[in-house]
C-alpha cells in the first residue's frame, strides 16, 4: 500500500494532480459511423469547383467539443480508394480529404474494421492505411497482412498519463473476402480474448474494445450483442463502444463484480455524418467517458454522459452536409427542423427508457 501511494504521488506530480488530492483524469470521446454517400461526394466536389473535394464546413460546429476531449475516436466506414472515381453506397470509396477533415475536427483514432472496409478490395484497404499514416491519424482494425497485425498490436496510447489500449472488431465484410492477404479483425472470441490479454500484459491500464455489430436500423441491442458484451466484460474490458446499426442504441454502466469495477457498454452511437433519410438515421450520439485514478493510484472508468447531434443536408448555395450539435438548434436549416425533432425525440425516448447511469449532458456553454 505504501508503494502504491508513493507511485500515485509520483503520477499526480507528473500528470498535474493538485496537492489537495484531486486525481488526474482523462476524457475519451466517441462518435459513430462516418459515412460518405454519393450525394456527399457530389456536393464536396461541387464546392471544390470540380478540383478535389471540399469538406471544410462539415464539422466546424462539432469540432470544439471533439477537440476538448483528450482523445477522440470515430468509425471511418469508407475505404480511401485513391480515385479517380469515388462512389457511395453500396461499395464506398472516399477521397483522402474526407479523412483529413475528420482529423482537423479533432479525431485522433479512426476505426477501420467494419463491413465496408473491403468495398474496393485489398488494394483500397491497404491504401486506406497508408493514407491514414500519411495524414498522421491513429487507426486500428485492418492491417496490410496478418504479420502487421501481430506487429502493431497491442495498440496502447498514453492519454493524460493513462495507458489506454484499443481494439476494434467487425462481424463481417459484406461477404467480400480478402484476395491478397489483407487482415481484417473479425469477431472471433479466441482471438479477442488473446489480444485483450496481450494488451493488458503490455501495460494497458484501461481497455477499450470497439465493436461493429448488431442489426441495422434496430433501436435496441439484440441477444448476440449482449452475449458478446458479457464476454468482453469477463475478459476485462473497461469500455465497449458499438457501431453499425446506423441508429442509436442504449448505453449502460455495468458492474464487473469479479474485478470490482464499472464498465461502460455503448451498443450503438448511430451515424456521425451521412445522407441517410429515415428519421432514426438522421443523426447520432457522442459519448464522453472519464477515466480517473482511485486513492491507490489504480486507473478506472469513472463516469460517462452523452449528447446528440443532427446530420444536416445542404441548404442550398455554398452549404455542405454538416454535423449540428443538439445544443445549436438555431443552426439547423428551417426546412429540416422537423426531421431533427423526430430524430432527437426518438433518440431521447430510447435513452430515457433504457440507459443505465449514462445521463444526457448538454454543452455547458448553452
Amino acid at each position: 500500500m505504501i508503494i502504491q501511494s508513493l507511485l500515485f504521488s509520483l503520477i499526480s506530480f507528473i500528470t498535474g494532480a493538485d496537492s489537495i488530492g484531486s486525481a488526474p483524469t482523462a476524457e475519451l470521446l466517441f462518435v459513430g459511423d462516418a459515412m460518405q454517400h454519393q450525394a456527399q461526394l457530389d456536393k464536396a466536389r461541387e464546392l471544390a469547383g470540380g478540383k478535389g473535394y471540399d469538406y471544410s464546413d462539415c464539422f466546424t460546429l462539432i469540432a470544439p467539443t471533439v477537440t476538448e476531449a483528450d482523445y477522440a475516436v470515430c468509425n471511418l466506414e469508407v475505404p480511401l480508394g485513391g480515385g479517380p472515381d469515388y462512389t457511395g453506397y453500396p461499395c464506398f470509396s472516399a477521397p483522402d480529404s474526407y479523412a483529413e477533415a475528420l482529423r482537423d475536427a479533432g479525431f485522433d483514432l479512426m476505426l477501420t474494421a467494419n463491413n465496408h472496409c473491403l468495398d474496393r478490395r485489398d488494394k483500397a484497404a491497404r491504401r486506406t492505411l497508408t493514407a491514414l499514416d500519411r495524414i498522421g491519424v491513429d487507426h486500428i482494425g485492418t492491417y496490410h497482412d496478418a504479420a502487421q497485425r501481430d506487429t502493431l498490436l497491442p495498440f496502447i496510447r498514453d492519454i493524460n498519463g493513462f495507458k489506454v489500449g484499443f481494439l476494434n472488431y467487425t462481424y463481417g465484410t459484406n461477404g467480400i473476402q480478402p484476395m491478397d492477404g489483407v487482415e481484417v479483425a473479425l469477431i472471433d472470441k479466441d482471438k479477442m480474448a488473446r489480444e485483450m490479454k496481450l494488451t493488458r500484459e503490455a501495460g494497458a491500464e484501461i481497455l477499450v474494445v470497439a465493436m461493429h455489430w448488431g442489426i441495422e436500423y434496430v433501436l435496441l441491442e439484440n441477444g448476440v450483442q449482449r452475449q458478446l458484451a458479457d464476454f468482453l466484460i469477463d475478459n476485462g474490458a473497461d469500455l465497449i463502444i458499438g457501431g453499425h446499426p446506423h441508429v442509436i442504441q442504449p448505453m449502460k454502466v455495468v458492474r464487473n463484480e469479479k474485478e470490482d469495477k464499472d464498465v461502460l457498454v455503448v451498443y450503438s452511437l448511430g451515424n456521425f455524418i451521412s445522407n441517410m433519410k429515415t428519421a432514426d438515421t438522421r443523426g447520432g450520439a457522442l459519448v464522453r467517458a472519464r477515466l480517473r485514478r482511485d486513492p491507490d493510484g489504480k486507473a478506472k472508468f469513472d463516469s460517462a454522459d452523452y449528447d446528440t447531434f443532427f446530420s444536416a443536408k445542404p441548404a442550398g448555395g455554398k452549404s455542405n452536409f454538416k454535423v449540428i450539435p443538439s445544443w445549436m438548434p438555431e443552426e439547423i436549416p428551417t426546412a429540416q427542423k422537423a426531421h431533427w425533432e423526430l430524430f432527437d425525440r426518438g433518440a431521447q425516448k430510447i435513452f430515457d427508457t433504457h440507459n443505465v447511469d449514462v445521463p444526457r449532458r448538454h454543452n455547458p456553454e448553452k
